[in-house]
């Protein structure tokens, strides 16, 4: 036997030794999904082939008639026009105006800058340089000097008597009353807060959340396998239903217009061909032949005959007019009497 489809598949049996919760729950989910997914599994399978139909038929050749008629219509001109009309005379542009002139403009700002660079020099920096190196350091040296003999004898040290005899045993004795209290108040918060929520979550909370999670996961599961079991049981249903409607079309209007064209149309047609149309064109052809030898006799009749071409060697030479071979009535090669 071939093996099945994938979607054809007969889902497993369940498996053996399930609970009778799994057992209520599955039944009811099953037949309501199952009504629940067989209208839109038709639907789908519906929109899917027309859709595939319509981007068959008509969206990819309409996508790449429009792209052809871009390309073609608008980036060709377009490139060729910014080549030709922009980027060609920017680039000579470029070539020949604005770069010798850059050069230029260069050139004069690197010297005009030089020339401020050493001027800014001569007026700015190098008397700063003087002043902050032989007046501002020396001074700026000495008052840091003054400065931190005052802050040593005036702010650290007394700040350092202040934090070793005042505030470390004051921070001694703040820690220990801190600690005791904390000590005390964790006491009680684990005997009258800890302890109860512990045990209500241990003996209560907890088995009643293991119990609705079991329930739940199985309504959910079910639920999900109740899904997939129905999608698949509604795409046979789809399949079948057609491939019912296409053989239902077929021999209603395919087969019918196939038999009409094989065996009526077909040597219908073959019989207008050989009957009327080869016949028609064969008697048009003799026509024609007929007018055309009518019409050379007639020529033949009122002009005479046309001479016989002479070998290339025996051509006379050209002659003046009214020499004796120039050309006659009987000679004459107009249109008019042409063969």
């Amino acid at each position: 036997m071939e093996p099945m489809d994938k979607d054809r598949r007969v889902p497993e049996r369940d498996e053996p030794g399930e609970g009778c919760l799994t057992t209520a729950v599955r039944l009811p989910i099953r037949i309501v999904v199952l009504v629940l997914v067989v209208p839109v599994r038709l639907v789908w399978d519906a929109l899917a082939a027309l859709g595939r139909a319509v981007h068959r038929t008509a969206l990819r050749p309409l996508g790449r008639g429009l792209a052809w008629l871009w390309h073609t219509l608008v980036v060709i001109p377009v490139a060729w026009t910014w080549r030709t009309l922009v980027v060609a005379p920017l680039g000579w542009f470029r070539r020949s105006v604005l770069t010798p002139v850059g050069r230029g403009i260069a050139w004069l700002v690197r010297g005009l800058g030089v020339g401020l660079l050493w001027l800014g020099k001569a007026l700015f920096v190098w008397p700063w340089v003087a002043l902050w190196r032989y007046v501002l350091a020396p001074v700026g040296r000495g008052v840091a000097v003054v400065v931190a003999w005052l802050v040593r004898y005036l702010v650290v040290v007394p700040a350092r008597w202040l934090y070793a005899s005042v505030l470390t045993p004051l921070g001694h004795g703040i820690t220990w009353l801190v600690r005791g209290l904390g000590t005390v108040l964790t006491t009680l918060v684990r005997w009258i807060l800890v302890v109860p929520l512990v045990a209500l979550w241990r003996y209560v909370l907890r088995p009643a959340g293991r119990a609705l999670a079991a329930v739940v996961t199985v309504v959910v599961r079910e639920v999900g396998a109740a899904f997939g079991h129905c999608w698949r049981v509604a795409g046979i249903i789809s399949r079948a239903i057609g491939r019912f409607l296409g053989t239902v079309l077929r021999w209603l209007f395919v087969e019918p217009v196939r038999w009409v064209y094989r065996t009526v149309l077909t040597p219908l047609g073959h019989g207008i061909r050989n009957g009327i149309w080869r016949p028609a064109r064969q008697a048009l052809r003799a026509a024609r032949e007929t007018v055309r030898q009518t019409r050379r006799e007639l020529r033949r009749a009122l002009f005479g005959a046309p001479r016989e071409p002479q070998p290339a060697a025996a051509v006379p030479p050209r002659r003046e007019p009214g020499a004796p071979g120039t050309r006659t009535l009987g000679s004459s090669t107009t249109a008019l009497t042409k063969d």
